[in-house]
C-alpha cells in the first residue's frame, strides 16, 4: 500500500507568500491614502466644534454685556488666545469693551467658554477670524499633525504626501484671505493680524 504525504510544496508556499506580497504593495499605499483623508475630516470636526464653540461663547458674553468689537484674525493655542505668552495682554485688552468684565477677564471667559463647548479646545493650536459675536473661520490642529479648517476645504490629503508642503496655519489662513469675501470675512480686515 502506497502513503502519500499531505500537505503542500515548498513551490505552492513561494507562490502565495508572492501573492500577499503583491496585493500588500497595492493594498498598502491606498490604506494610507484613506487614512490621511480621515485624519484631515477628523481635524475639519475639530475646527468646526472649535468655531461652534468660539461662536457660542460670543453669544454668551454678549448676554452678560461684554461687547465685542473684534474684525481680526485671532491665534490661540492650549485654550489661551492670543497665544499661551501673550495671555495677559492679547484678544480682551485690545478688542473688547468690557463693559462687565476686565480685559484679562474677557480674555479668559472666551478661552474657558470656548472649552466648555470642546474639551479638545484646550489642546488645539491655530487661528480663528472673530468678526464682533461671529468666529466666521477656523484654522486648528489638535495633534499637532493635522490641520483642519472651518470651513473646510482647504486641505486636502494630497497636501500631506511626500515631497508636498505641509500646510501650516499661515499658509492656509493665506489661501482663506484670498476666498475672503466668499467665506464671509470682510474685505477690508481680512488681512488684520493674519497669522504669522
Amino acid at each position: 500500500m502506497k502513503t502519500t504525504k499531505k500537505g503542500f510544496t515548498l513551490i505552492e508556499l513561494i507562490v502565495v507568500i508572492a501573492i500577499i506580497g503583491v496585493l500588500a504593495a497595492i493594498l498598502v499605499p491606498s490604506m494610507l491614502g484613506y487614512v490621511r483623508k480621515s485624519k484631515i475630516s477628523s481635524a475639519n470636526t475639530a475646527a468646526s466644534n472649535i468655531q461652534k464653540g468660539i461662536e457660542a461663547t460670543l453669544v454668551d458674553l454678549d448676554a452678560k454685556g461684554v461687547k465685542c468689537t473684534l474684525q481680526s484674525w485671532v491665534t490661540f493655542k492650549d485654550g489661551f488666545f492670543g497665544g499661551a505668552a501673550a495671555h495677559a495682554t492679547s484678544l480682551a485688552d485690545k478688542t473688547f469693551d468690557d463693559t462687565d468684565a476686565a480685559g484679562t477677564e474677557a480674555d479668559a471667559m472666551l478661552g474657558e467658554g470656548t472649552s466648555n463647548y470642546f474639551e479638545k479646545f484646550t489642546k488645539a493650536e491655530g487661528a480663528c477670524y472673530i468678526n464682533r459675536t461671529s468666529c466666521i473661520a477656523v484654522i486648528a490642529s489638535t495633534d499637532g499633525n493635522y490641520i483642519g479648517t472651518y470651513p473646510g476645504g482647504y486641505v486636502e490629503a494630497k497636501d500631506y504626501k511626500a515631497g508636498a508642503t505641509t500646510p501650516t496655519t499661515v499658509s492656509v489662513a493665506g489661501k482663506m484671505v484670498t476666498d475672503a469675501a466668499e467665506i464671509g470675512i470682510p474685505a477690508a480686515k481680512a488681512s488684520q493680524n493674519v497669522p504669522q
